[in-house]
């Protein structure tokens, strides 16, 4: 008991003033639900085994649709796992494609069928230590047709999109390849040593591209553009002094680009949001949390942008979101802890102005998180322990203090 209070104690001479205007603004606490804030929910999908999502899109019909990998269910050690909910998170049904091996998927598009367009790896039905896994789905799930990509090597699919002509385009670790609308490969393109986790088609018909790359024992964030041949036209490097590194990008309103990742030590990093002109060129970068990755940027409809990603303490993770205006400054951010979510891996503002996301919670289940414009998940009630949690876990640099806390009550 005597070091509950010595911890409590020094994390509030930490926080001092700062109580009263985060009490007062944040309008998550279950003493503040009467302000209106939408449809929002929490829910989680798994088994006995750890389950991850990696990638959520809001459909159609205004229902949700994850992929990710599954232990729990399936033909082998891992399998892509395919699942659609309704509009209030409630699944529908769900799909595993996958064989004895490790197989998993990263991406996953609507397509103009109604149907779905997944991407990763296969170990299962691979050439050599892993293919890129094209599989595209009906509108409830059933594989149509799949194709593999890839040689004696580790090949990874880690995102695709549907392209203008009505084909995909795909990028994984080097490797860029364009394909018809049934999946049969057009072109291909070496990337070089980046290992590239995003892809979006420009506005002019070419690529963005972003990733990491390592060079002279620095690793670097990596951002390239390619014509609509898949031809490098530039690429840009950012940080190499630590540990850097992007993971998504999109193209912004203004012609420019949008990037995030992290920066830092090994073990000790920031989230970081970088803002490039058309041309790549860097104009403003912004630095968020403490021992912190962003994994997901994209702009809202206000013009700022919304990051999710993650936030290491001691003993815990937890998903971090974040909110900038158009400038990069931040307006709210959000740990979730109460919510024992670990990392988010993906965000996407919904037709409704709020925020859909997924990533794994702690008990290794996949989650799926609808969030209003602010952020916040409505709750009952929260009581004294998890009022304080709540207050404390908006000061990123107390974090390892607060974890110690909450390792000792939960």
């Amino acid at each position: 008991m005597k070091k509950h209070l010595l911890v409590i104690g020094i994390i509030f001479l930490f926080v001092g003033m700062g109580f009263q205007p985060v009490f007062a603004n944040d309008v998550s606490i279950g003493m503040m639900e009467k302000h209106p804030r939408g449809d929002t929910f929490f829910r989680t999908f798994g088994g006995t085994l750890p389950d991850d999502g990696y990638f959520v899109q809001q459909t159609s019909d205004d229902g949700y649709i994850i992929t990710g990998e599954t232990r729990s269910y399936g033909a082998g050690k891992r399998d892509v796992w395919l699942i659609k909910t309704d509009s209030n998170g409630n699944e529908e049904w769900d799909k595993t494609f996958g064989g004895p091996k490790d197989d998993c998927g990263y991406c996953v598009r609507q397509t103009t069928d109604g149907g779905y367009i997944i991407t990763g790896v296969t170990e299962s039905f691979s050439a050599g230590w892993g293919d890129i896994w094209l599989i595209k789905t009906d509108s409830v799930g059933n594989m149509l047709w799949n194709k593999t990509f890839g040689g004696p090597y580790n090949e990874e699919g880690k995102c695709i999109q549907l392209t203008s002509d009505g084909g995909y385009i795909i990028v994984g670790i080097g490797w860029l390849i364009k394909t018809d609308s049934d999946g049969n490969k057009i072109w291909d393109r070496d990337l070089g040593d980046g290992a590239c986790d995003s892809i979006q088609q420009t506005s002019d018909g070419g690529y963005i591209i972003a990733g990491r790359l390592r060079k002279n024992a620095r690793n670097y964030a990596l951002l390239i553009k390619t014509d609509s041949n898949g031809y490098i036209v530039w690429n840009k490097t950012f940080g190499g002094l630590h540990n850097d590194k992007s993971h998504w990008v999109q193209q912004t309103s203004d012609g420019g680009y949008i990037l995030t990742g992290s920066t830092g030590m090994i073990d000790f990093s920031d989230v970081w949001l970088i803002k490039t002109d058309s041309n790549g060129n860097r104009t403003w970068d912004r630095k968020f949390g403490y021992d912190s990755c962003g994994y997901f940027v994209q702009q809202t409809s206000d013009g700022g942008f919304i990051i999710t990603g993650v936030t290491y303490g001691l003993f815990y993770r937890s998903l971090y979101l974040i909110k900038t205006d158009n400038s990069g400054i931040m307006e709210w951010e959000n740990i979730n802890a109460s919510l024992k979510v670990e990392y988010g891996y993906c965000v996407q503002e919904t037709t409704d102005g709020g925020y859909i996301i997924t990533g794994n919670t702690r008990e290794y289940d996949v989650c799926l998180i609808k969030t209003d414009k602010d952020g916040n998940v409505k709750s009952k009630s929260v009581t004294g322990n998890m009022l304080l949690l709540r207050i404390l876990e908006r000061f990123p640099l107390l974090q390892r203090l607060l974890d110690v806390w909450r390792f000792n009550i939960e």
